[in-house]
């Protein structure tokens, strides 16, 4: 289906135009006539499918057409990198329609708290927000939703994960009980279900694909103990120039290990939770912009983030949760783009990795370890070593031997012990001119490892 055919108003189609888009994915085609009609929703769909524009579209077209009194849309992200996504794209594709939003995110000294009430006392069409910055200004007085038409919820599963569930009930009470609500979530487990009882009223429900990989993904593992891991990162990496490579860990503490590690020789950053909030704009500035080519980084960075052409992400860590690992997938071969996503396995991921094949419903190959990094762990025990079976690779066609392999270049051995109990050095400065407020996640946050 395309654009067209859902007859918005010719200056958001002239937008989409301006921006390239011609044809609708699934979720886009699904969500878009509902919306329209203006009835609730819950969307099941994973990062990367066009769920963001499936529900920024229907809503400007609306806006549109009415007054424009007061703020219409509220859409609330877990994530202040989420929540500048969201307006970034709101801000390209209301470019012709004269539509304002502001972001509105925690972190940051007084100066970016008074930027944001100032944005706001001088007003909004769509206000995209994280929970807890928009609680306190709420409670201050500092926002009237008495317009309110749409609420929508982006990740709502990572929301309730992260703890904010009560906060997304308080905020709902601030807020005109006539209105759509529209909750989107990568994945629908009970609490999502009886959560959105509470807030939607007799709902559309959709679901896209729920734990598929994307069509042009490659997917590959290694058998490795975990002190061949560091030798087979380094190996990875100078097999070819890659242009833009996420190496995910399990924690914040195995992300400074490994970057450690690498930036001896690599032009590498890490992303977790410790970093300030001008170090993370700043660091993801550098790695879109493809000045920095490979960042280590938690599952914070599994989700919400929209980074064109990564070429490759490999998973140190093999993640506990198989959904965790569609998510970390999920960051190359978007839009209908290749890419190659490698994981490490070692013998205590026996039985996640076994879980992950499960939820994506086919066998990974495995590749063979290269001769300098020596022979990895017999897993064939208890799961089959499909590299010797030939087994089906993201496009379906068999492969055979190491996708890595290339001319000779010397590869510097790691011994296992290297990082054992390695305390992190202090990070070089980063130069800004913006705030520099130190980062504050919200208490109630789960997974404090990240």
């Amino acid at each position: 289906m395309i654009f067209s055919e859902f007859n918005f108003v010719p200056e958001l189609q002239e937008g989409l135009d301006a921006m390239g888009f011609e044809k609708a994915t699934p979720i886009q085609e699904q969500a878009i006539p509902i919306i329209l009609g203006g009835k609730d929703l819950i969307a099941t769909a994973q990062t990367g499918t066009g769920k963001t524009a499936a529900f920024i579209l229907p809503v400007l077209n609306e806006i549109s057409k009415g007054d424009r009194n007061g703020v219409k849309v509220l859409i609330i992200a877990p994530t202040r990198e989420l929540a500048i996504q969201i307006d970034q794209q709101i801000q390209g594709l209301a470019y012709f329609l004269g539509i304002s939003s502001i972001p509105i995110y925690g972190g940051g000294d007084g100066k970016v708290w008074e930027q944001q009430r100032k944005a706001l006392e001088m007003g909004a069409d769509i206000v995209v927000a994280t929970p807890g910055r928009l609680i306190a200004l709420l409670a201050g007085g500092k926002v009237n939703f008495d317009s309110l038409e749409n609420l929508i919820l982006d990740e709502a599963d990572r929301m309730l994960d992260m703890g904010f569930s009560e906060d997304i009930l308080t905020i709902v009470k601030y807020l005109p009980q006539k209105r759509q609500t529209l909750l989107f979530s990568a994945t629908m487990p009970p609490k999502i279900r009886k959560f959105s009882q509470q807030i939607l009223h007799d709902p559309e429900q959709i679901s896209i694909a729920l734990g598929k990989t994307a069509k042009g993904v490659s997917q590959y593992v290694y058998h490795v103990y975990d002190g061949q891991k560091e030798a087979l990162v380094n190996h990875i990496l100078k097999s070819q120039d890659f242009q833009a490579v996420i190496i995910f860990c399990s924690t914040k503490d195995k992300v400074k290990s490994l970057y450690k590690v690498l930036r001896k020789s690599f032009m590498v950053e890490a992303f977790h939770a410790d970093l300030d909030q001008n170090e993370r704009e700043l660091i993801m500035s550098s790695f879109k912009n493809k000045s920095l080519k490979i960042l280590v980084a938690t599952d914070i960075l599994s989700r919400g983030i929209d980074v064109e052409d990564i070429e490759m992400v490999i998973n140190f860590d093999t993640p506990n949760d198989p959904e965790d690992y569609v998510h970390r997938v999920g960051r190359t071969a978007r839009a209908e783009k290749k890419g190659k996503a490698v994981t490490f396995v070692n013998e205590k991921d026996r039985y996640k990795y076994k879980n992950i094949e499960n939820l994506i419903g086919m066998e990974i190959e495995v590749l063979p370890n290269p001769e300098d990094i020596g022979k990895g762990p017999d897993l064939s025990k208890s799961h089959s070593n499909k590299s010797n079976a030939g087994n089906r690779n993201a496009s379906g066609n068999k492969k055979k031997g190491n996708s890595y392999k290339k001319q000779s270049r010397p590869n510097d051995k790691k011994r296992s012990s290297e990082t054992a109990n390695v305390k992190t050095e202090p990070r070089p400065k980063i130069k800004a001119s913006s705030d520099k407020g130190k980062f504050r996640e919200r208490k109630n946050i789960k997974n404090e490892g990240e």
